[in-house]
């Protein structure tokens, strides 16, 4: 008789970790450690689900709750084990990848160099020279993730000043789509330096249980320039690729929890030691590589048109495509 009852709350449970029945199933007081002074203070935090709590650190938890580090590690665990996060088998790992989005670019070489789009749950980074269209594909994202579903949200974390919504209506036309609309369901925010961008990006998992929105795409742009403006010379180097290593985990977290596209666009430098070939590299170094699901290299080509390279996927072979940037989206060279 016990048996039965527990199978049958496992299955109410799930396995996917994003569906509503899991969070509802386990309160936050439910789980060991947790009191009412310690609720309140984890809902202060931003920990308003298990799934929140599933997903922390124990470190972190220690900082925002006020416990001790084995009651923060017996309340993550309890909190996995709730919502079924340990291993599971290669079918139901591709029955979940079927909730895998892909939003188009418009352009069909560029889709199929992508396996269909920009993957959901996912990190994409395009880096690339100045006027290689790296803002212009976000803007592109930002409207097309709409069309994709409708009545989705873009999230757009600003470092460069780069986002124009005059942009934005141009491209709506061009999708077929109400271009007020549009611009209403894209949340913009201006990163004034490295530490509010950050922030932000902590703060899109709040945005998004608090207003209960739909969120397809979050663009970040661009990723380091702020990092490079700020940590300067070798002795920062260390203590800039640790932030920016926190910062993708954060995005990284974002992507997987609400199936996501994250998509950052990433300043390059010149390789010194490149004596032949392509001195072009992204800022970051090894830990945005690590961390980027996708990796795209975009340069300028010729009479105008850009050039897209697939340098680093998990199921995609590497490969590049030549489009043009015009007034209604992507085209095809």
């Amino acid at each position: 008789m016990t048996v039965d009852v527990k199978e049958h709350d496992d299955s109410m449970i799930g396995v996917s970790g994003l569906e509503d029945s899991e969070e509802n199933e386990l309160e936050l007081y439910d789980l060991p450690g947790v009191g009412a002074a310690t609720a309140e203070r984890l809902k202060e935090s931003g920990y308003d689900s298990v799934m929140s709590i599933a997903v922390a650190s124990p470190g972190k938890l220690v900082d925002d709750a006020g416990c001790s580090e084995a009651v923060a590690r017996k309340m993550i665990n309890a909190a996995r084990d709730s919502l079924k996060m340990g291993f599971i088998s290669g079918i139901e790992v591709l029955e979940k990848r079927k909730k895998v989005m892909r939003v188009s670019t418009g352009s069909a070489c560029f889709d199929e160099l992508l396996g269909g789009g920009f993957e959901t749950g996912s990190i994409v980074e395009c880096f690339g020279e100045f006027g290689s269209g790296k803002t212009q594909i976000g803007h592109l994202l930002a409207v097309n993730c709409q069309k994709l579903d409708p009545g989705s949200v873009a999230i757009y974390i600003d470092t460069e000043n780069t986002f124009r919504p005059e942009r934005i209506k141009q491209l709506a036309i061009g999708a077929g789509l109400d271009p007020d609309d549009v611009l209403k369901n894209i949340k913009v925010a201006k990163a004034y330096n490295s530490d509010h961008q950050m922030l932000l990006a902590e703060k899109v998992s709040e945005i998004i249980r608090q207003e209960k929105l739909k969120v397809n795409v979050v663009i970040v742009d661009s990723l380091t320039a702020h990092f490079r403006a700020e940590f300067i010379g070798r002795g920062t180097l260390a203590e800039r690729q640790q932030k920016i290593n926190r910062h993708m985990h954060t995005l990284l977290k974002i992507a997987d929890t609400n199936n996501a596209c994250v998509y950052v666009t990433n300043q390059v430098q010149a390789d010194p030691a490149q004596f032949f070939g392509d001195p072009t590299k992204a800022v970051g170094g090894h830990i945005v590589a690590h961390a980027s699901t996708f990796r795209i290299y975009l340069r300028k080509g010729k009479k105008g048109s850009r050039v897209a390279k697939l340098i680093d996927a998990p199921n995609m072979p590497d490969g590049e495509c030549n489009f043009f940037v015009e007034t209604g989206g992507l085209k095809d060279a």
